[in-house]
Formats: C-alpha cells, sequence, structure tokens
C-alpha cells in the first residue's frame, strides 16, 4: 500500500525514517538532516505557499520519501563496494590469502589503521577531554554573567564538531559507517526555545561522555599499543642485536644485548617466533578493538530518534 503524499516537513520525516528503518543509524541521521535541510530552505524561499504546496511543488524534483530512501541505499551500496578490501588471487584464481585467517591479518589494512588509532587515541583523548573541562568550567563560571549564553553555545558547537571529527577519523580508521551530517536543529524556534532543546536532548549529553571517556580509553589503548609492539619487535630483532654484539658491533654504548639465557643460538630462532607471534595476536587484538570501539563511539554519538 502507497503512503499518502506528505502535507508538512515533518510527515514527510516520519515517512523517511520508516522507510529507512533497519538501516544504519547513521545513515538515517544523514539522509533526515539533506532532507530537512532542502525541505526547509525551499519552504522559506517560497513565504507565499503553504508546506503542502510547497512539497507538492518539489516533489518531482527531491523526490518522494520512498525514492529518496531508495536512492540513499543505492548509494551506500557502491559506496561500500568501493571501499572493500579485494582479496589477492593466485594463478588458479583462488584467494591467496584471508584477512580472516590467523597470519592473514597481516593483509587487511584496517588492522594497521586500527593499530593506528589506538596509537593516536592517546593524543585525542586528552584533547577532547582539555576542551570539555575547559568549555564546562568557563561556562558555569560565567553562567551568571551576559557572556555566559554565548561561550556555553560555542562550546556545545565545538563538542558537535569534535564528534563529527571523530566520526570521520573512525570512519576512516575502522570502516565503520559515521554519521556526515549533524542532528538538524528543526524548524527556526525561538532562541531560549533551541537552547532548551539541546539542553533536553540526550545525544548532548552523551556526546560529552564520550569526549570524557575518551582519555582513559585513550590511555588504556595506548598502553596496549606501545607495550605490544615494543615487546614483540623486541623479540624479534633480539637475535640480531646479539649478533652485533658478538661482533663487537657497538649498539648501544654502556648497554649489554646479550642476557645469559641468550647464550645459546639455537634460542634465537624461538625468540623471531614468539615475537611474530606475539605481533599477530595484537594486530588481531587493534582490529578487535577498532570494532568495538566504532559501535562504542556510534551508540554515543549517532541520533536514534
Amino acid at each position: 500500500m502507497t503512503a499518502s503524499a506528505p502535507r508538512s516537513v515533518d510527515e514527510y520525516l516520519r515517512q523517511l525514517r520508516s522507510e529507512l528503518a533497519g538501516e544504519d543509524p547513521a545513515l538515517i541521521q544523514d539522509a533526515l538532516y539533506d532532507a530537512e535541510e532542502y525541505l526547509r530552505a525551499e519552504i522559506a524561499a517560497h513565504p507565499d505557499k503553504s508546506e503542502a504546496d510547497v512539497l507538492e511543488l518539489i516533489a518531482s524534483t527531491y523526490g518522494a520519501p520512498q525514492e529518496v530512501a531508495n536512492a540513499y541505499r543505492d548509494t551506500e551500496t557502491r559506496v561500500k563496494a568501493a571501499f572493500r578490501t579485494p582479496q589477492g588471487k593466485t594463478a588458479s584464481g583462488a584467494p591467496s590469502g584471508s584477512p580472516n585467517s590467523f597470519f592473514g591479518v597481516f593483509l587487511d589494512p584496517r588492522a594497521y589503521t586500527s593499530l593506528f588509532f589506538m596509537l593516536l587515541s592517546l593524543a585525542t583523548g586528552i584533547i577532547y577531554f582539555t576542551v570539555v573541562v575547559t568549555g564546562l568550567s568557563l561556562s558555569f563560571g560565567t553562567a551568571i554573567l551576559i557572556v555566559g549564553v554565548p561561550i556555553f553555545l560555542l562550546f556545545m558547537g565545538l563538542t558537535r564538531v569534535l564528534s563529527l571529527t571523530e566520526g570521520r577519523l573512525l570512519e576512516a580508521m575502522t570502516g565503520e559507517r559515521m554519521p556526515r551530517r549533524p542532528v538538524h536543529p528543526g524548524a527556526a524556534e525561538g532562541f531560549w526555545q533551541r537552547v532548551g532543546n539541546m539542553l533536553k536532548d540526550p545525544r548532548t549529553w552523551s556526546t560529552l561522555a564520550y569526549l570524557l571517556l575518551m582519555l582513559p580509553l585513550g590511555i588504556f589503548y595506548f598502553t596496549i599499543a606501545s607495550v605490544g609492539l615494543s615487546l614483540s619487535l623486541s623479540l624479534i630483532f633480539a637475535p640480531i642485536l646479539s649478533l652485533l654484539e658478538r661482533w663487537h658491533v657497538p649498539v648501544v654504548e654502556g648497554m649489554s644485548l646479550q642476557p645469559e639465557w641468550l647464550g645459546s643460538v639455537w634460542a634465537l630462532p624461538f625468540l623471531v617466533l614468539i615475537g611474530v607471534f606475539l605481533l599477530t595476536l595484537l594486530m588481531h587484538l587493534a582490529r578487535g578493538i577498532g570494532r568495538l570501539h566504532a559501535g562504542f563511539a556510534k551508540a554515543f554519538l549517532v541520533s536514534r530518534t
């Protein structure tokens, strides 16, 4: 049964959300923002017409909710196909390796980008934490002054920008779909009503919570990545350094690189194997943490209403 033609922007958005039911929440947020932005701009450009008349006028240019939803689905499918990691093939045409196998993780670019995200998260966590703490302090400290409201609104706008930036970074690092548009503020309302709506929006506070939590999470991620890399790489390259020391090649002045338990040459290959094994585990862990954190970020940063 075909839905009746929408007679208002709110009805159009409800139908569009219904048509996109089951899709990624980030995709729905982007589609609703684009639709509302376009429809309200057209209504503002035709002040002599009602909402129903304007919607009927632009139905052939922008499309019905079902047509818009299908267009977004098709675009999303093409984008995912374009960014899907291709598998190499052998001469017989069979896949040369699977990123899902144990050592195949080294063929997955997402493992490397997730590891880089773990190392970068300490810096971003410090920046986010500093912005939120400073912004809240200034907002509450100047609340009784006339400049308190502009400072608070500027701070909230900055947190929205940071949330979108974090989303784009996560999408680039982990491949998880994140919003490219903010939540639309809606129809033009009074200034204080908009402020009240922003304060009542759960996403306002979940965004602040996410930015604050990124500091302890960043410390945790950075510690795992740095310790894992240093331990695995030191085991992999320890035999080389040990042989250099045996050949009296100066590597690090005043430091012995050959402990007693490394005296046997038979121990050297086992150290390399252990180091490779630990490095492979770290890559799997990094990829898993990237996926988990992307889901965590989506729960805090993406609107579901």
